[in-house]
C-alpha cells in the first residue's frame, strides 16, 4: 500500500483531496477507484484511505486513522561531525530508516570538510529532502529534521537533557555503548555524538566528559565516520525494543 505525506491535512475530516505532486504520483502508480493508500500527517498519525475520485485532483475517503507504526518509542538524535563527500547523505538516509528523530551535523577540530555559510545552507536543504524521501520509503510517521550546529560546545548544550548521552570515541577502551544503554532501564531519549574521519581530539573528549557525556566504545574494530553513528543508532533501537 503506497504511503504519502500530507503535512497540512486534517485526517479526521472524513475525506481528503490530493493535488499537485501527490496526485500526479498516484496517477503514475495507476491507482483505481476503490484502491487503498496510506496518508500520514507527519505528526505521527496515519490514515487508511480509499480512492473515490480520479481527475485533476484525487479525492480519498478516510477509512481509519491510527498511530504511525513506523515511529519508535525512543527519541534518538544523531549528532555527526560533518564528513567529506557524500557521506552525510548516507548518514541521513540510513539514520531516518533506522528511526532517528533528527540528525545534526557540526564541525570539530579534525573535520576535513569546512563549507562556507552559503554551501552549508544548500547542503542542509538537500539533506532535508533526502530525509523526507527516506521517511516515505521506510513508512515513518514523522519527517526527521536535519540541522546544523557550529561546534561541539553547541552540540553538548543541545543534547544535555537526553537520558542517554553517548560520546563515541575511539580513545575509550573500557566503557561500551552497550553497557551505557543497559544501565538506563526504559530510557526514552538518546544523543549519539560521533566524530569525523580523523576522530575526536583528546581535548574534545575531555570537553564532552566535563559536560556530563559518557565516552563509549563500539568495540575493537575501527568504524568509518559514516558507519559509527548508524551502528550506535541500531544498538539504541535494539536495546529499547524498537529493532528486531
Amino acid at each position: 500500500m503506497p504511503k504519502f505525506f500530507v503535512p497540512e491535512c486534517d485526517l479526521s475530516a472524513g475525506t481528503v483531496t490530493l493535488t499537485g505532486s501527490n496526485a500526479e504520483h498516484l496517477k503514475v502508480l495507476r491507482v483505481r477507484i476503490g484502491e487503498e493508500i496510506l496518508l500520514c500527517d507527519t505528526r505521527g498519525r496515519d490514515a487508511r484511505c480509499a480512492v473515490e475520485l480520479l481527475g485533476g485532483s484525487v479525492r480519498l475517503r478516510v477509512l481509519e486513522t491510527l498511530p504511525s507504526r513506523g515511529e519508535p518509542t525512543v527519541s534518538a538524535v544523531v549528532y555527526a561531525s560533518l564528513p567529506k563527500g557524500d557521506k552525510a547523505e548516507t548518514i541521513v538516509q540510513k539514520a531516518v530508516e533506522l528511526g532517528a528523530e533528527g540528525i545534526c551535523f557540526f564541525l570539530t577540530d579534525r573535520c576535513v570538510s569546512r563549507p562556507d555559510a552559503k554551501s552549508t545552507r544548500g547542503k542542509m536543504e538537500r539533506l532535508n529532502k533526502i530525509a523526507e524521501a527516506a521517511a516515505m520509503q521506510s513508512f515513518r510517521g514523522r519527517i526527521p529534521e536535519v540541522r546544523w550546529l557550529p561546534d561541539l560546545a553547541s552540540v553538548l548544550a543541545d543534547a544535555c537533557e537526553r537520558e542517554v548521552r553517548a560520546f563515541l570515541w575511539e580513545g575509550e577502551r573500557d566503557a561500551s555503548l552497550r553497557s551505557a544503554l543497559q544501565q538506563r532501564a526504559l530510557f526514552r531519549s538518546a544523543a549519539l555524538i560521533s566524530g569525523p574521519e580523523g576522530g575526536f581530539s583528546p581535548e574534545e573528549a575531555a570537553q564532552a566528559e566535563a559536560a556530563g557525556f559518557a565516552a563509549v566504545t563500539l568495540g575493537e574494530r575501527i568504524l568509518r565516520c559514516e558507519t559509527a553513528p548508524l551502528a550506535a543508532l541500531a544498538a539504541v533501537m535494539y536495546e529499547s525494543g524498537n529493532l528486531g
